[in-house]
């Protein structure tokens, strides 16, 4: 008997559209998986939640990104009803939204990450959300910037600004897969770099000295593990030659998931396709507390 999936797609943060985007690969996939799939777009009614995995699926695909899919919103809910279910579950998933927690945890395990900030900032900065994901509202301020941040506002983290490259690093099942470099054409790899600007460019392996590759990798799987993800995630550094070195920014749970996009391409690189990986998903999930 084939088992089946409930995939879930949408949300109701700024990301929803990234997701039912991305969910339509995902759906693909799984259906060529041999999965009796059924797609369930995500609103904040619990009740019409919990109706809609009725009847209860044998797993549930999390491809929800941002505030409710990925901070431990949906994972807590999933264990209440003890459904499995793929990427990492609730505490996870909330420390590793959480940018300034993250931060902490990973620098006790001996990843270098940016100088967090206190009120005033001396430019050049980042100031971003501590709970958003893809770039939402994030700002770098360089002193000819004329950039008034809100200081009153709340849920915001002030970083010094580390130039550089963009690398990224997916880890499945806490082993790292490869390094890839990020070449956008925006000021940063912000959220416009990656969904709409065609430009951007990833180069797989990235084209950087065999030590700071080994050393991305090294920092993913501390990271990984410190956080107790599960599944995929996804840990982005900017590397300054000559200067800061590897610096660690942040790890993402619920990396976007086609077979081009980061991390997902990174495990197809080591020779796992697509249709795959995301059953892999599948047969390792679980409910993480029972």
């Amino acid at each position: 008997m084939r088992k089946s999936v409930v995939l879930l797609v949408g949300g109701w943060s700024p990301e929803r559209q990234v997701s039912l985007d991305k969910g339509k690969a995902v759906e693909k996939a799984l259906i060529e998986g041999d999965y009796d799939v059924r797609v369930v777009d995500v609103s904040r009614d619990i009740h019409d939640f919990v109706s809609q995995l009725t009847p209860r699926p044998d797993v549930v695909f999390n491809n929800i990104y941002g505030k409710g899919g990925e901070d431990g919103v949906i994972q807590g809910v999933l264990e209440m009803m003890q459904i499995p279910y793929t990427h990492s579950g609730v505490m996870s998933s909330a420390v590793g939204m959480d940018k300034g927690i993250s931060k902490i945890v990973v620098q006790s395990v001996g990843v270098k990450v940016p100088e967090t900030l206190v009120w005033p900032y001396v430019p050049p900065y980042v100031l971003k959300p501590i709970d958003q994901g893809s770039s939402v509202d994030v700002n770098i301020v360089f002193e000819q910037d004329n950039f008034q941040p809100d200081v009153k506002s709340l849920g915001m983290l002030a970083e010094r600004y580390i130039p550089g490259r963009e690398l990224t690093c997916a880890v499945l099942d806490g082993k790292a897969q490869a390094v890839s470099e990020i070449v956008s054409h925006t000021k940063f790899f912000d959220y416009e770099a990656k969904y709409e600007d065609d430009r951007t460019e990833t180069i797989l392996p990235a084209g950087i000295p065999r030590e700071v590759y080994e050393q991305a990798m090294e920092w993913s799987e501390k990271t990984f593990e410190a956080l107790g993800c599960q599944g995929i995630a996804r840990c982005d550094y900017r590397y300054d030659e000559g200067g800061a070195g590897l610096v660690f920014l942040e790890i993402n749970t619920q990396p976007g998931f086609t077979p081009e996009s980061i991390g997902p391409s990174q495990v197809v690189y080591n020779g796992m396709s697509f249709v795959e990986l995301c059953s892999h998903l599948v047969e390792t999930a679980c409910v993480k507390n029972k």
